[in-house]
């Protein structure tokens, strides 16, 4: 049995949520090929309702639960799965809970109040900059991605009062970033950074910064290739609270 029911847990839950619980582990076998999509759609719910009654039952939600199920099967290669999954979910769920929303209502209003805005990223961080610059102009914010470390060091060494340096980090200690946010600083322009590292010195170099939680794990080892879903993380929730605060 998958998910333990007892008196408690069993009167805490709707006529809807325990067909759920029920049917889940009636058909444990199949737990591995089924999305919660389709466990909805085989218990006549919907999606919120079939992660409702999960965590009812006292688990964190379907993550989990597939993740207890890998754990349980003998198939290698489902497990594997499974632990990689329940790293994905750690990583995300780290990240929104260290994030402040004071910080990120910060961050906004420096945006607004800025002039232009110059976004730096490196390596494959700078496609999270290129897609954060793009929905920024598509909010009709005066904003440039910028990858090039000539340029980034340039462009820093000329900047207005009113303009902002974003930089979007990994480690944050990208050598040509930090330098750049010091040639902001001597120029007055304000510098906020999204990061993984509270012992990044771009942290002490900038008006407002958030710094979110980085896996050990790399998904190409060779070539230390590492997520970015930290990153993209925050930069999602700065869009979207700059869409509903418009």
């Amino acid at each position: 049995m998958l998910i333990e029911l007892n008196k408690e847990i069993t009167e805490g839950l709707s006529k809807t949520e325990l067909e759920i619980v029920r049917f889940i582990n009636d058909n444990e076998e199949r737990m591995p090929e089924l999305s919660i999509v389709e466990i909805a759609f085989d218990t006549f719910s919907s999606p919120s309702t079939v992660s409702r009654a999960i965590r009812k039952c006292g688990l964190n939600g379907f993550n989990e639960l597939r993740y207890r199920l890998t754990v349980k099967a003998e198939e290698k290669d489902i497990q594997n799965m499974g632990e990689v999954m329940n790293k994905s979910l750690i990583e995300a769920q780290r990240v929104i809970e260290q994030i402040s929303v004071s910080g990120i209502l910060e961050i906004i209003q420096y945006l607004k109040e800025a002039s232009r805005i110059f976004v730096f990223g490196r390596g494959l961080t700078e496609y999270v900059a290129e897609e954060f610059t793009l929905k920024l102009q598509l909010l009709d914010f005066n904003a440039v991605s910028v990858r090039d470390p000539n340029i980034m060091r340039n462009k820093t060494r000329r900047l207005k009062g009113d303009e902002v340096v974003f930089n979007f980090s990994l480690n944050g200690m990208t050598p040509e970033l930090i330098e750049s946010a010091k040639n902001a600083n001597l120029c007055g322009a304000k510098v906020l950074t999204c990061c993984c590292n509270a012992q990044s010195p771009l942290l002490e170099l900038s008006a407002c910064s958030l710094v979110g939680y980085h896996h050990s794990h790399k998904a190409i080892k060779e070539f230390e290739v590492s997520s970015r879903v930290p990153l993209q993380i925050m930069a999602r929730l700065i869009i979207d609270y700059l869409t509903s605060y418009e």
